[in-house]
């Protein structure tokens, strides 16, 4: 009879409406927003773009397919704020519409559906991650296709199945590694579980050669570059979060979902790993559960890091709210937990997309006490980081353009851009094409990777706040332009100079080793 009843919700059209209305809200949000710019650019998205026009099997800091993916984007679209964020809107739609459709699956009917639907729309750090191009946001719909396709395989394991899994997981990886948590949980969760039957069988074997095979170029292509992945990630754990903690991690977990998700995500756990009717889908509760033993294990994990998992959890609550048992999601109390979830996700959506002007913006958050925050432990502002990296990049680019026109035809032949973080390089490259700047040179990341390209060191305009004690290396420097103050911008981005720097002493080739920087 459950069963019955379970295949009659999973084939209700209306059902699927209702999470396709979600999925709409969802989009038009973002399209709301980004057709107006927000606060312009973000830090990322200018490094995005820079690896996009440098196509490779692999980056120092991500694996190549989001690069690709980018490519195809602006080659169809351009480079405008709304079009670089178009792809995330629409992957941040259709995790939406699949949580839905996941609940369904697992149980649900209309309205546990539409919980579920509502609580994966309102969480914060999945709003902001399909608000702005990066990895983060295709790591969701990898993470949740990859659970269709599990729930697929528990119910009905045939090889085709299979190998769809291999191949989503092996492209998960190769847009963001830590789906390799996922290919674990996925494995850990048969293991655990009386599905373990299904590992005697060849093809999970396959599936795991396949998602290994797409995703050996990103090892190949560190293999070749000195394995400087795993330097990226060593030096940022160190360095960048050392002031995180697994308490920390743990802790961020109920913010960065919301605070009123936490019995929606709590209750769908308690379901896949308790629940008789959720029995054929236990092992899906250890996707989560192992993704977050790793980063907890880690030590200086963002609590963003699990946010992939998250889905699944949503879904798996809204199952659980349709169940007689699940007291708290009554029949009557089930509309008012809604209507406070998405009247409180109202109210703090402009800590999660840009909707407010910024001087609201502070006024608003200094209503509800909010101080500006930055995971990688940096001095801030008036802006939380997020925010901060959005603004002060067109003022560098124009400081750095009239350095630049102020040379002669012969010398702007002959000068490099030199910045030493992949911001200020990407947007050199980006903004400064309306005035006819050549792209950059950098220290930082894959910048480094791509070289001092045909720079002679004759001529070199350096984007800085000081050389370094750098300044015995040239015959001569002097400050050319100073970048106007800016009251929102990250501090280290501020009151930056332009130094000329003549007659570089040693060949930059040998040099060049000496300023590389992964974090």
């Amino acid at each position: 009879m459950q069963a019955a009843q379970a295949v009659t919700a999973r084939e209700d059209p209306r059902a699927r409406w209702i999470c396709a209305g979600f999925a709409l809200v969802q989009l038009l949000v973002h399209f709301a927003v980004n057709a107006s710019g927000g606060y312009g650019y973000f830090r990322d998205e200018f490094y995005y773009l820079a690896c996009s026009r440098h196509l490779a099997a692999g980056y120092v800091d991500l694996p190549p397919l989001s690069a690709f993916l980018l490519a195809i984007q602006t080659e169809l679209f351009g480079d405008s704020v709304f079009a670089l964020r178009l792809f995330p809107a629409l992957a941040g739609a259709a995790v939406v519409w699949m949580c839905g459709a996941l609940a369904l699956r697992l149980g649900a009917g209309r309205a546990g559906a539409a919980l579920a639907c509502l609580g994966c729309l309102c969480s914060p750090v999945i709003l902001s991650f399909t608000g702005f191009y990066s990895m983060n946001a295709f790591d969701l719909l990898f993470w949740t296709i990859a659970a269709h396709l599990f729930v697929s395989v528990l119910e009905d394991p045939r090889p085709r199945i299979w190998s769809a899994l291999g191949a989503v997981c092996g492209l998960g990886m190769l847009n963001k590694i830590d789906a390799g948590w996922l290919i674990g949980g996925i494995f850990v969760g048969l293991l655990a579980t009386p599905r373990r039957s299904l590992l005697k069988a060849p093809w999970p074997w396959i599936a795991a050669v396949l998602a290994a095979l797409i995703f050996a170029p990103f090892v190949v292509w560190n293999a070749q570059h000195d394995w400087a992945h795993l330097e990226f990630i060593r030096n940022a754990s160190s360095e960048k979060y050392a002031g995180l903690s697994a308490l920390s991690f743990l802790k961020g977990q109920i913010p960065a979902q919301h605070p009123l998700n936490l019995p929606l995500w709590i209750a769908g756990l308690c379901y896949l790993l308790f629940s008789r009717k959720a029995e054929p889908y236990r092992a899906l509760a250890w996707i989560w559960l192992t993704s977050a033993t790793v980063l907890v294990l880690h030590g200086h994990s963002k609590a963003e890091y699990l946010t992939a998992a998250y889905p699944v959890l949503f879904a798996a609550g809204g199952a659980a709210s349709d169940m007689a048992a699940a007291r708290w999601f009554s029949r009557g109390v089930k509309p008012v937990f809604a209507a406070l979830l998405l009247v409180t996700t109202i109210l703090i959506l402009p800590f999660a997309l840009p909707v407010l002007p910024v001087e609201r913006y502070i006024a608003y958050a200094e209503r509800f006490g909010l101080q500006p925050e930055s995971a990688e432990g940096k001095q801030l502002s008036k802006l939380p980081q997020f925010y901060a990296d959005m603004f002060g990049w067109q003022e560098k680019v124009e400081t750095v353009a009239r350095a630049f026109a102020q040379l002669t035809p012969k010398e702007r032949a002959d000068c490099a851009i030199f910045a030493s973080n992949y911001g200020r390089c990407g947007a050199i490259d980006l903004l400064g094409k309306v005035y006819g700047l050549p792209d950059s040179i950098g220290s930082h990341n894959n910048d480094w990777i791509w070289g001092p390209r045909e720079c002679t060191g004759r001529l070199i305009l350096v984007l800085a706040d000081d050389l370094g004690g750098r300044e015995a290396l040239f015959e001569s420097t002097e400050v050319v332009g100073q970048v106007p103050h800016s009251e929102y911008c990250m501090p280290y981005e501020n009151d930056l100079k332009v130094f000329l720097c003549r007659g570089l002493k040693q060949p930059l080739a040998q040099l060049w080793p000496q300023l590389r920087h992964y974090d």
